[in-house]
């Protein structure tokens, strides 16, 4: 089953085009890799199947739903009800504990507090972080910050995870470790994974690797 269907996407801001028809489908539950050198239109793209930016032009489909045909209002319950993010500055709130942070969607989506702790408590226990559930950011190494902006991305069960750089400010060892980690949860939870980054290695490790040239997929 196909999870994400994007044909024919342009992009310009003011007289820049970005995005010169793209072409991409991505399957249930595969992970996908994004690479191109900058400027090319990865995070452009990846913006847009987030529903975080509109296109000029095309048409995407998510899960079955044509997202070109929503409002803001939609766009805005339909991305956080099915698609999870992960950047590279986590951005985790930092007056609150690594619990609190996660649970934030589930409450934005109308779950209850006992509800959205209970479902943040078994991702952090997923992810090795219940002894830390009550720390704040500023306690947490950077992997363990990205592991809890994952979790944050998992709480509402999105049918799609998209990442943009999710190992940018992190070592070798926790890059690779958060890596793995997609691929984990791809076996436990099977969702699809989006991946934009830089590092060909860990772009490698995908299911499929694309390359963006020019505002266009090779």
């Amino acid at each position: 089953m196909s999870m994400i269907i994007a044909k024919d996407i342009h992009k310009s801001y003011d007289d820049l085009e970005v995005l010169k028809g793209i072409d991409l489908v991505i399957e249930k539950g595969e992970i996908v890799s994004i690479v191109g050198a900058s400027g090319a239109g990865k995070t452009t793209l990846l913006h847009i199947i987030g529903t975080l930016d509109r296109f000029d032009r095309g048409r995407i489909e998510i899960d079955g739903r044509d997202i070109s045909k929503m409002g803001d209002k939609q766009l805005s319950d339909f991305r956080n009800r099915h698609i999870g993010f992960v950047f590279q500055f986590h951005h985790l709130l930092p007056e609150f504990t690594a619990l609190e942070n996660v649970c934030i969607p589930a409450f934005i989506a109308g779950m209850s507090k006992r509800a959205g702790e209970s479902k943040a408590r078994e991702l952090l226990d997923m992810l090795g972080l219940l002894p830390r559930m009550e720390h704040k950011p500023s306690e947490l190494s950077g992997g363990e910050q990205q592991r809890v902006a994952v979790a944050r991305a998992l709480v509402n069960d999105p049918v799609v995870v998209l990442a943009d750089e999710p190992s940018g400010n992190l070592d070798s060892a926790a890059s690779t470790e958060l890596h793995n980690l997609f691929f984990d949860l791809r076996a436990r939870l099977t969702q699809s994974f989006v991946i934009v980054t830089h590092n060909e290695s860990l772009a490698d490790m995908a299911d499929r690797k694309l390359t963006i040239h020019d505002g266009l997929i090779l």
